[in-house]
């Protein structure tokens, strides 16, 4: 089937989208911000967001011209997420404003982190963070094609294709803005952040809610793949 290109006003909204749905969970609260200040922090990503999809090729099958959700709990394949670092808001602020898609239970974080832990997963030195408070992370899959397979190895393979593992916050990002993306049996973990021993930080369903919690290296299981991108972006530069 011919690829179709993503238009800007598609794009665009979908931003929007992103941007009013941060809004609407507190976000500018959590990071100490007004609304107004926060919405202008991320401002500046929306014509980086229509740059980067200008070639996008699944936009007519991810997201309709309303900029809605489509179809992404079937493709697990999202074209851009909007991720707001921890620098701005904590991730123990964030994993608890995240849903299952239809759900009302509240994401929260495993008690498996011993108490420094989870400061410690940090973008490994092979993703190559935009250093800014807000990106673009694009190309997103939540990659099921590594369900059962050893996480270790899974990674080695989503590097030979030139993608990058997602880190905690770009994972938690992409399932508060798609929660449907995150079902029975298609969960993920997200090799982009890691703190020096083997444990690779992930995202299931647990209590009929997400769960941000870890699995090690070396085992596989046959309901946890690896997510990916094809790249991040940040704002351009003002003149």
């Amino acid at each position: 089937m011919p690829r179709t290109p993503r238009t800007s006003p598609d794009t665009a909204t979908a931003f929007d989208r992103q941007v009013s749905n941060l809004i609407e969970l507190g976000y500018p609260a959590a990071s100490g911000l007004h609304a107004e200040r926060f919405a202008a922090l991320l401002a500046p990503l929306r014509e980086a967001a229509v740059a980067a999809t200008a070639d996008t090729t699944d936009a007519a099958e991810t997201t309709d011209a309303a900029g809605e959700p489509g179809d992404e709990a079937v493709t697990g394949r999202v074209p851009f997420v909007l991720v707001v670092t921890r620098g701005v808001v904590p991730i123990g602020e964030t994993m608890p404003r995240t849903t299952l898609h239809r759900g009302r239970l509240p994401g929260f974080v495993d008690r498996s982190f011993e108490p420094g832990a989870l400061e410690r997963f940090v973008a490994t030195d092979e993703v190559a963070l935009p250093g800014h408070d807000a990106y673009l992370v694009l190309d997103v899959e939540r990659g099921e094609e590594f369900c059962n397979a050893i996480p270790h190895e899974a990674l080695g393979t989503i590097a030979d294709r030139g993608r990058t593992p997602l880190t905690i916050e770009e994972g938690i990002a992409l399932i508060t803005h798609f929660p449907q993306v995150l079902v029975k049996n298609k969960c993920f973990s997200l090799g982009g952040s890691r703190s020096g021993d083997r444990r690779v930080p992930a995202l299931w369903i647990s209590q009929k809610a997400p769960k941000l919690g870890w699995c090690w290296q070396g085992n596989p299981h046959t309901w946890l793949g690896v997510a990916s991108a094809g790249g991040r972006r940040a704002a351009a530069p003002a003149a």
